[in-house]
């Protein structure tokens, strides 16, 4: 079968095989595939919107028992680098998020060896004493099989006892490849794939909804991108609980993995566009601008992606492997309105926010972005 006519299938509704699937993958039709991804989402997606979210990134901590070596972020226990946030100190972050017009946290650290799962659940209860309208979006399920082993509790306890303290959402952190040969040649003292996903399961069947991710570009084969589609399909036909999927491409900088060529935007635009056609059972694709850029990452949108995802607040882990894309909330609005879409923010269950509440975010971020500019030195011109 042809390029054209296996996407020709797939926009008349035929879901991908994985056998079509990797034939797209093996192409440099690269427009052809954007093309029908795009009609696959202007098809899910009819609105004359596109979205975006406002939040912070917080890493509680940097500390982890585990080796991943495509992290440049993480430090070992005995490290002197190693650092564990204060309760005054995640508070300040979060009411800042809150002044900018932030209604959640992205809340994800290490596999710290020592703490109980009391110690989270104060942490959660804490923030929604405080600050009871923002939702937390917290605790990768690396993190939370590592909370199973650490208290000696069943994964169906850790969730519920967190869910009751006030976590709202699970990101899909530390997916990467949801494929064993991948992960154990990456990383060790991780959870493997079956796992990762039954923490997804359980927690859909709680009641919670959650988000998706894949890193690719880096020992994964083509066939191996496929089969962590299909893991994440299969698991979406049972439960029904992502919300939405993010992709994006591994950074090698300051890793172990540096030997790795960087995948560039050719392979990530390519990459996303067949997830959409793949992941016809998740409504909403994220475009990866923190990794792509501005430009790439409102191309995306035209790939595939129907939201821009997040502002970023704050950012620590792609930074750390040197990525420094940033973006204020002008430019991600604007990159949305450049391909003729309204801009409208939501929350992490796709639900829009009260225009008036976005319009305060608007100004608070202007306000902010302002000051910023303001502190910035000025460099004296010398004429040759």
């Amino acid at each position: 079968m042809s390029i054209q006519s296996i996407l020709d299938d797939v926009v008349a509704g035929k879901r991908l095989q994985p056998i079509d699937a990797l034939k797209l993958m093996q192409s440099n039709e690269l427009a052809a595939i954007g093309r029908a991804a795009n009609e696959v989402t202007m098809r899910l997606h009819p609105e004359q919107y596109r979205t975006y979210n406002v939040d912070r990134n917080i890493n509680y901590t940097n500390i982890c028992t585990a080796v991943c070596d495509f992290c440049a972020f993480y430090r070992t226990p005995k490290s002197g680098e190693g650092y564990v946030l204060t309760t005054d100190e995640l508070h300040e972050k979060i009411a800042e998020t809150v002044e900018l017009g932030g209604n959640q946290i992205l809340l994800q650290g290490g596999l710290h060896p020592h703490f109980k799962l009391e110690w989270y659940e104060d942490m959660l209860r804490g923030f929604k004493a405080s600050f009871p309208q923002i939702n937390v979006h917290g605790f990768s399920p690396p993190e939370l099989h590592h909370f199973t082993k650490v208290n000696k509790l069943s994964i169906e306890e850790v969730l519920s006892r967190l869910k009751d303290a006030g976590l709202g959402s699970i990101p899909g952190g530390g997916a990467e490849i949801l494929v064993d040969r991948v992960r154990t040649a990456i990383t060790r003292g991780k959870v493997l794939t079956d796992d990762w996903l039954n923490v997804m399961r359980v927690w859909h069947k709680l009641g919670g909804r959650s988000t998706v991710t894949m890193m690719f570009g880096h020992a994964e084969t083509l066939e191996e991108r496929i089969e962590h589609l299909e893991r994440v399909r299969q698991l979406q036909d049972e439960t029904g609980g992502f919300t939405s999927f993010i992709c994006w491409t591994f950074q090698p900088e300051n890793t172990k993995m540096s030997h790795y060529p960087a995948a560039g935007s050719f392979e990530y635009l390519k990459t996303q566009a067949i997830s959409r056609l793949y992941l016809d059972n998740i409504a909403n694709i994220q475009s990866s601008w923190v990794t792509q850029g501005l430009k790439i990452g409102q191309l995306a949108l035209l790939f595939g992606a129907n939201d821009m995802g997040s502002l970023m607040i704050e950012e620590n882990v792609v930074a750390e492997a040197g990525t420094v894309h940033f973006l204020t909330l002008d430019q991600i609005r604007a990159a949305i309105e450049e391909l003729g879409f309204e801009a409208r923010q939501r929350d992490v269950f796709y639900q829009l926010v009260d225009p008036s509440l976005e319009q305060l975010a608007i100004e608070s971020n202007r306000r902010k972005t302002t000051a910023e500019e303001k502190r910035l030195p000025v460099l004296d011109t010398v004429a040759p």
